[in-house]
């Protein structure tokens, strides 16, 4: 088996820096949703390993956040000691920071921990946005786009 076989070392590293991009419709609300599945950092008590879901949804304003810069920021807190609720609000002033959004939203569920789940969920409104009247449509079962 040779190097090229099995890949080479990863260049990626985790990085508490957000890049972000121009929104390409600042005329329009739109929302963002994104799930990160594979949130980890340590409990701040044990060091044991904490896992959650991260649920992001925002409206842009300028900006929005790009993807790869996102998943590496996500990665930075793996071996870093945190508390649910600092580490879900901490997500959520450093996403502000970098994105000015007119709304967002963390919504963070750990995974059991001492026989406890912990849902978290922090929000941020921009000074002056009205959210429009919501519209209710049809809801579609889950992953309704995959064929089987």
């Amino acid at each position: 088996m040779t190097t090229q076989s099995i890949g080479g070392k990863p260049t990626a590293q985790p990085t508490k820096t957000l890049e972000t991009f121009e929104n390409p419709n600042q005329a329009r609300d739109f929302h963002i949703h994104m799930e990160i599945p594979e949130f980890t950092c340590l409990c701040p008590k044990t060091g044991q390993p904490d896992f959650a879901v991260i649920y992001l949804d925002y409206i842009p304003d300028q900006t929005c956040i790009e993807l790869k810069s996102l998943k590496l920021y996500m990665w930075s807190f793996r071996d870093e000691g945190c508390f649910h609720e600092a580490v879900t609000n901490m997500i959520l002033d450093d996403l502000v920071a970098a994105t000015q959004p007119k709304f967002m939203r963390v919504t963070a569920k750990f995974y059991v921990r001492g026989g406890v789940f912990t849902n978290v969920v922090a929000e941020h409104r921009k000074a002056g946005w009205q959210t429009q009247p919501r519209v209710e449509l049809t809801q579609f079962e889950s992953q309704s786009n995959i064929r089987g």
